[in-house]
């Protein structure tokens, strides 16, 4: 089993296919920031090389395919398929911006994914545009219904809730999770990208939250606890219905104790924790070929760089990595 250097155990693993995207959300790009595709993002089989080694040498059992936006990659199928039939890989999951996913959630799921989360962070098509940049969001919306169909599950909504932009929105999200029998996340803003010199105004923690949708909820119950980062309620709303909420509380209630994962970037960066700066590169163990002894070796180096708490502030920029 691989550890790093206080004994928390790896085995999951989040891979970013690509730093491009459509969206220029207020809270993940930088203003300017290029967002081209890079030539030295990780090909299809050096992610699978690299995640069957995981998976056979150190009890690697969940993979999640992020960005910037996966469905950008034209080979996104062949990474699912590859990685989906990698013995030991329980969960393979996806973080998409849902723009091009009423015609792909199928394929997708026939391709190995099983389940996957959408970013939405508003149903306000004014409020909406105003965050990401794009004035779409019926397509999110038709994506999400897609992924459904698909039988995508769970489907997961992702909401960054920024103060100023939308966080009274958060009982309309509740409601429309309730009706599709999606499961909402609620995600404390951290300090790092575009807003990390504004933190301070726009962060909303989880108590203010659960207060703004208090008039929604007639109670809440708590669900077990697991290896997730969310703290997870089944809420019973004031009109009957219900949903299964997250809070990801990276800020008021860190969950670093209990952090089992890793990320590789695009261009084969290695974060140990997703605040921090990289901790190298693994490129030299994946080219020409696959070097296992090398790339052990640069993964003991990097999380013996991982520390007890994350940063108090962020290093990377939400885009490179996908949360």
């Amino acid at each position: 089993m691989l550890q790093d250097r206080l004994g928390r155990p790896i085995r999951y693993l989040r891979v970013s296919l690509t730093r491009a995207c459509a969206m220029r959300c207020v809270y993940c790009r930088p203003e300017g920031y290029a967002t081209h595709r890079d030539e030295n993002e990780l090909a299809v089989d050096e992610i699978e090389a690299i995640v069957r080694h995981l998976a056979g040498s150190h009890g690697l059992v969940k993979v999640r395919l992020t960005g910037g936006e996966p469905t950008v990659r034209p080979d996104l199928l062949q990474i699912i398929r590859s990685v989906s039939q990698i013995s030991g890989i329980a969960d393979l999951a996806m973080t998409t911006n849902g723009l091009t996913l009423a015609r792909q959630a199928r394929s997708l799921r026939e391709a190995g994914l099983k389940r996957i989360n959408v970013s939405l962070d508003s149903l306000d098509p004014r409020t909406f545009a105003s965050i990401t940049g794009v004035d779409q969001l019926s397509r999110v919306l038709d994506g999400i219904d897609a992924a459904r169909d698909a039988q995508l599950r769970p489907v997961r909504v992702n909401t960054v809730v920024v103060r100023g932009h939308n966080e009274h929105d958060l009982p309309a999200l509740l409601r429309f999770a309730a009706e599709r029998d999606l499961e909402i996340r609620f995600i404390e803003l951290m300090p790092m990208g575009p807003l990390h010199e504004r933190w301070s105004e726009r962060y909303v923690p989880e108590s203010e939250m659960r207060e703004i949708l208090a008039p929604s909820v007639d109670f809440w119950r708590a669900l077990p606890g697991s290896s997730e980062s969310a703290r997870r309620y089944r809420a019973v709303l004031s009109d009957g219905g219900q949903a299964t909420v997250g809070f990801i509380t990276a800020m008021s209630h860190p969950f670093c104790d209990q952090c089992d994962r890793m990320r590789i970037g695009a261009g084969g960066e290695l974060y140990p924790c997703l605040m921090a700066r990289p901790s190298g590169s693994i490129l030299a163990a994946v080219r020409p070929r696959f070097d296992a002894r090398m790339f052990d070796e640069l993964l003991r180096e990097g999380l013996s760089q991982k520390s007890a708490e994350h940063p108090a502030r962020g290093h990377a920029v939400m885009i490179e990595l996908g949360g």
